[in-house]
């Protein structure tokens, strides 16, 4: 079967993904609000989407897409199940958004500079694909790095699971890896919605009387 060579239409497509993929995780760095998260992470899955098409046939990649989706709805079921809206109230260091989006822009350049050599190792993968994932695996771990929030933290291991898959696509093409790799979002979506849900029944501490 002779490889497929993309038109300058498509690969015009990839990059802007990829590039949506980029503006949609430097957002949820630097976004405080729940609603406005999730609704990024939508977006996220939704461009990693079309980055996977690129190798995987549609019903596989609309599988992914709907388990993203389906984690966001957890997560966003979750949240409104709150009796406090605590999304201000979480604990990062530094909460700075300047050095936020500095920390992002470094991120952007370094995968710049390493696609490249990645792709080279991955010699099936289109350039946009390559530089996608790696955005998305580079913000998920800084994002791991810099918050210690249940919601930020799963929004980080699911950001970086992202760009895994789309790297691992142009490599497996299986039912079974699509299938398992839904499973582990979904999974770390309902771990996370208990982790947010065991906060409502914990009390306050009681106040040492001196």
């Amino acid at each position: 079967m002779p490889d497929y060579v993309p038109s300058q239409t498509d690969t015009g497509t990839m990059w802007l993904a990829a590039v949506l993929l980029a503006v949609t995780s430097i957002g949820l760095l630097l976004s405080r609000d729940w609603r406005w998260s999730l609704g990024l992470l939508a977006g996220q899955y939704f461009a990693a989407f079309w980055l996977v098409l690129a190798h995987w046939p549609l019903t596989m990649s609309a599988a992914q897409l709907v388990a993203g989706w389906m984690a966001a709805a957890v997560l966003g079921m979750t949240q409104l199940g709150l009796k406090d809206d605590d999304s201000a109230a979480e604990t990062s260091w530094p909460e700075g958004r300047l050095f936020r989006a500095f920390a992002a822009g470094l991120v952007v350049i370094t995968v710049t500079s390493a696609a490249p050599t990645v792709g080279a190792w991955l010699p099936d993968a289109r350039p946009g694909v390559v530089w996608g994932g790696l955005v998305l695996i580079g913000m998920g771990l800084l994002h791991l790095g810099i918050s210690v929030h249940p919601l930020r933290i799963i929004l980080g291991l699911l950001t970086t699971l992202a760009g895994f898959e789309i790297l691992y696509v142009s490599i497996e093409n299986s039912i079974l890896v699509a299938g398992s790799l839904a499973i582990v979002t979904l999974g770390l979506a309902l771990t996370g919605s208990y982790l947010l849900s065991i906060d409502i029944d914990v009390p306050d501490a009681p106040e040492v009387a001196e």
